[in-house]
């Protein structure tokens, strides 16, 4: 059995069977033929149900968000915008789909040649439990527009969301099999992305499982896409606006209780603007109310598990015993972080090298620009930055010395539908959203004609 429990009190929420082998076979069976279908139906017909799937979201989102909220924290107005968002790219795709996918004319010696985009089957995703559903919604909207078969393999912690995203495309009125959650462990994922009716595997989560299925997926010659999470900087540079800079800040660092893979871990800060910056900044986190999930007025809920908060809690002692100072925070009560800040941090420390996975961040000093580009390039992962500065044209000639997968100036980094969003080094390959994401998990066709 698997089971979902709330961490804010542990109470147990539901108990869900685990599928048998046969189970499995039956759910991918049924997914392959579907696609031997769902692969000739029209863009036309796709958008109509995409639609539905956004308006379906719209109107019973307290009911989702609200499970959000019981199985890993979140809080109930953050859960809300999550479910919103996840209607917002169901929107995007279901009207830009067919034009990212049409025929790209090549002029060649060929009387015509052109590239198609066609979809390739069954995809399967592994995603994590801290956006329950955007993570998925960012999957499988782009999936099935482009005519592929979605199925999912959702952390063990999060079943009843998974069971709700697949009643979505149920009631929104896609073809049976379009989408099936399978209720399977992580000891079954390496047969699943083995079996030669699953084309391709996306997963979203930790290096470790990234490298195990990326290494199966490649054992097969499938196509893999990996976002492995990130340890984002979060650059102040001494002319920047202090008082929009501080409130983004807090909000790039602490919104989802921290457990965000883009959030703002490493706040590094010019020295001529830092002790003002970080009075300012104290002051706006202190205000952060913590609380039941449930309560609409809190904005930092408890950790998804007590074993993530005991994990956080490490990374910040290992940092005050290598010189780190704690200037608010750092107490934990089983799942819950109080929102935390250390000083003195350097490059050497847990809170510095590792990715922090809750409300805690470390502050950097710096004294010269370049001082600061390479301190967010010395980082293992590469998934985004986000740099403050007024001068424009000094932003935009630094831009290409950072070597993430994003830049954003003067804003948190964010997904977004129309902007393709992925990482370098171990923050994964490859690209979600945009037409860069549906195109992922497309064939590629030349088409040539004498």
């Amino acid at each position: 059995m698997i089971e979902s429990r709330n961490p804010y009190n542990g109470e147990l929420i539901e108990k869900f069977k685990e599928f048998t082998n046969p189970e499995i076979e039956k759910a991918l069976e049924k997914a392959d033929n579907r696609f031997k279908t769902w692969r000739k139906s029209g863009f036309q017909d796709r958008a109509e149900l995409m639609n539905k799937a956004a308006k379906e979201l719209e109107k019973n989102k307290d009911e989702y968000a609200r499970d959000i909220s019981l199985e890993m924290g979140k809080p109930i107005k953050q859960a809300i915008a999550e479910i919103e968002k996840c209607a917002w790219v169901c929107e995007y795709y279901a009207e830009n789909a067919e034009k990212h996918l049409s025929n790209r004319a090549i002029k060649t010696d060929a009387s015509k040649s052109y590239v198609s985009y066609e979809p390739i089957g069954v995809v399967l995703a592994v995603m994590p439990w801290n956006y329950p559903f955007w993570q998925v919604f960012r999957f499988a909207a782009p999936a099935l527009m482009a005519g592929n078969i979605g199925i999912l393999k959702h952390a063990s912690n999060v079943m009843r969301s998974a069971n709700n995203i697949q009643k979505v495309f149920q009631r929104a009125g896609f073809p049976d099999s379009c989408f099936q959650n399978l209720v399977v462990s992580s000891s079954k994922i390496e047969n699943i992305v083995r079996d030669k009716r699953v084309k391709a595997v996306t997963l979203t989560g930790s290096k470790p499982a990234g490298a195990a299925v990326a290494s199966t997926a490649g054992d097969e010659i499938k196509k893999s896409v990996l976002e492995l999470g990130g340890s984002n900087a979060l650059v102040v540079f001494k002319d920047a606006n202090l008082s929009e800079t501080v409130k983004t800040c807090v909000q790039a660092r602490f919104q989802n209780t921290g457990q965000s893979c883009i959030a703002g871990k490493r706040l590094l800060l010019h020295e001529s603007i830092a002790d003002e910056f970080l009075e300012e900044f104290l002051v706006q986190v202190r205000e952060l109310k913590s609380g039941d999930p449930m309560d609409e007025n809190t904005f930092i809920g408890t950790l998804a598990r007590e074993d993530l908060a005991e994990e956080l809690e490490t990374q910040i002692k290992d940092s005050v015993k290598a010189g780190a100072k704690i200037v608010l925070g750092g107490k934990r009560d089983r799942a819950y972080m109080e929102p935390t800040v250390l000083t003195d941090v350097t490059s050497e420390m847990s809170m510095f090298k590792e990715e922090t996975f809750g409300p805690a961040i470390g502050v950097t000093k710096f004294k010269k620009d370049q001082e600061a580009i390479d301190l967010v390039n010395l980082s293992d992962f590469g998934l985004g930055v986000s740099i403050f500065t007024e001068n424009m044209d000094f932003a935009e000639k630094i831009v290409p010395e950072f070597e993430d997968g994003a830049v954003f100036i003067n804003e948190l980094v964010k997904s977004d539908p129309r902007l393709p969003f992925g990482g370098t080094k171990i923050s994964g390959y490859g690209r979600e959203l945009s037409e860069d994401g549906i195109r992922e998990f497309v064939n590629k066709k030349t088409v040539y004609f004498k």
